[in-house]
């Protein structure tokens, strides 16, 4: 991560001067968040729902213990409990504050280095839902955490603002198809065991 030359944000300000893209690009993704993880919410909120709703519409998501990876500040949570999810878990090492005055629940503080290595060893999900996230993980780190992720869970969604990440079926996972909406891609894996 560059250091800059100047203050990284205002003190005075509450949000960013620029995109969120921009400031990861300005100061990397971690930066961001400690600045502005605790009133943190994801722009394209209104696409992430439609996304969710289409792709409840598409699959056999099965709702019935849905992990909320990279959780922010709710959005795809308090989504999924208006389509019919009744039991979802949260991880966000950076925006559990953010998450909870939403959400009314907490996040776990797990990062994607800590599920690469063993973190949720045990547990069992119906589904893991991760939007506008996995493109920022570690490049080195993707596999590792891909195949844990696979472990835990029968399916997968993986909503992003980009083609990455590409999420081959040796990490763990099939894909069994994709869309986009207002930029947002909505792609849907089954785990390859």
């Amino acid at each position: 991560m560059k250091s800059p030359s100047e203050p990284f944000f205002p003190d005075d300000a509450d949000e960013p001067a620029g995109s969120i893209r921009e400031e990861y690009e300005r100061h990397g993704a971690d930066a961001y968040y400690q600045q502005y993880g605790s009133t943190y919410r994801n722009p394209h909120e209104d696409s992430i729902v439609r996304c969710l709703r289409l792709a409840t519409e598409r699959w056999p998501l099965d709702l019935s213990r849905v992990l909320d990876l990279a959780a922010g500040s709710g959005e795809v949570t308090l989504a999924l409990r208006d389509l019919g999810a009744k039991k979802i878990d949260a991880i966000d090492p950076f925006t559990a504050e953010a998450y909870a005055q939403r959400t009314g629940q907490l996040a776990e503080p797990f990062t994607f280095a800590d599920i690469a290595a063993g973190a949720l060893d045990g547990r069992r999900y119906s589904l893991i839902a991760c939007s506008f996230a996995l493109h920022l993980c570690e490049p080195s780190r993707l596999p590792g955490l891909m195949y844990q992720l696979s472990l835990v869970a029968d399916s997968l969604l993986v909503l992003t603002p980009h083609k990455r990440p590409h999420i081959p079926r040796e990490w763990g996972w099939e894909s069994e198809g994709e869309f986009v909406v207002e930029r947002v891609r909505t792609r849907f894996y089954r785990a390859a065991r």
